[in-house]
């Protein structure tokens, strides 16, 4: 789960990182009152939205007057933001960060991720604070430091050590370096994020370290634990389809092919997706109804599929272990029924009562396409697809 730039900062406040000050509005009129009242000018308006390089689309100016307050706000509320984290998909812009502007003398690059390759809680690092670092990263690879947190021990004086000598931090801030370095391990640890990052952690004319920017990724398979965090879902950012996926308790992943899928299990949806692109085609989505999904589940999950209307065909893979192939047949032949679906549904099914399940689909009335194996699936999706 995503949140805001400025949830991210009331996060960083509370583990003792430095922000500017800063408030949110949510239209012009609100804008330029914070500016005015609040923040004074100069000031940054800055595009609270789930995507990146928000001040190469225009989303993020300095307003030296009110005058530029009004004129910036009245851009940046409603313009729509694309980038690569939102793999090309515009994001709207419904509110903006009103964020006092700061003296900066350098920029730095700073983030927590978990690195499964080295098994650790990895810190990443950089001189280059303020770009895009997956650019950064390619280009100048040197430029990019990683230190390995041993999950045995924890974060250690050494770790921090070893960052400040290879950012060559001046003396000045070394102090308030190690609070931050600390504060967004800690942040990362007891929140069950996947990504802490500040881009860029500014060290001002005042010698003072504050950080500019946030973004606050976390574990949606922990977010129980933390209602807090869930209150700052926005909704909006979402695709509506992957919203509805959650209300079922439904794995949903939408992409851009045509053939619809339903699956039960990580491995097997991924090899019905190679399945539909030997066939010629592309998945529409991965989707998957998990082992002990009930008869009504997969209802609702057909229901969600169909409702993607760039969805030309459907092929439901399900092996029958916990869910039994009748249920399954119970829950597609209802769904199918109900919602007079006119696009072909191929279903190949295996295990527990797979012939009863056969058996359901074939007295049904409906017009569904049986594939036995993997084979007669391809043939079927290639054959309805004209190829």
């Amino acid at each position: 789960m995503k949140i805001h730039e400025y949830q991210a900062k009331q996060l960083f406040r509370e583990y003792g990182i430095p922000t500017p000050e800063s408030k949110l509005a949510h239209n012009v009129e609100e804008t330029v009152e914070v500016a005015d009242s609040v923040i004074g000018t100069p000031c940054v308006i800055k595009a609270q939205v789930h995507s990146g390089a928000r001040g190469k689309a225009g989303g993020i100016k300095v307003a030296k007057n009110m005058d530029e307050v009004k004129e910036y706000a009245s851009k940046i509320i409603g313009m729509k933001i694309s980038s690569v984290q939102t793999g090309g998909e515009e994001k709207t812009v419904h509110m903006v960060l009103v964020e006092q502007a700061v003296a900066i003398d350098k920029e730095l690059y700073l983030s927590v991720v978990m690195d499964r390759a080295s098994e650790c809680i990895t810190i990443i690092a950089s001189n280059e604070g303020g770009m895009d670092i997956e650019e950064i990263a390619e280009s100048m690879p040197d430029a990019i430091i990683k230190e390995d947190i041993d999950p045995r021990y924890g974060l250690s004086g050494y770790n921090i050590r070893n960052l400040i000598f290879k950012l060559n931090v001046p003396k000045s801030v070394q102090k308030d370096f190690s609070k931050i370095v600390t504060g967004v391990y800690n942040l990362f640890l007891e929140k069950d994020c996947t990504l802490v990052e500040i881009n860029p952690l500014t060290i001002t004319k005042e010698e003072k370290m504050l950080a500019l920017d946030g973004k606050v990724n976390f574990d949606e398979n922990a977010l129980f634990r933390f209602p807090e965090i869930v209150a700052m879902r926005d909704f909006r950012e979402e695709d509506p389809l992957e919203v509805e996926a959650s209300k079922y308790n439904l794995s949903y992943v939408k992409l851009d092919g045509e053939v619809g899928c339903m699956v039960n299990g990580a491995g097997l949806a991924m090899a019905t997706m190679d399945t539909v692109k030997l066939a010629g085609s592309e998945p529409a989505n991965f989707l998957d109804v998990g082992g002990g999904a009930s008869a009504q589940k997969i209802e609702n999950a057909f229901k969600l599929l169909i409702s993607d209307k760039n969805v030309k065909m459907v092929f439901i893979n399900i092996f029958g272990g916990i869910l039994r192939c009748d249920i399954l047949a119970e829950g597609i032949k209802n769904a199918v029924s109900s919602l007079k679906v006119d696009i072909p549904v191929i279903v190949r099914l295996e295990g527990t009562n797979v012939e009863k399940g056969r058996e359901i689909l074939k007295d049904s009335g409906l017009k569904f396409e049986v594939a036995e194996t993997l084979k007669d699936a391809v043939s079927i999706i290639s054959a309805n697809l004209g190829g």
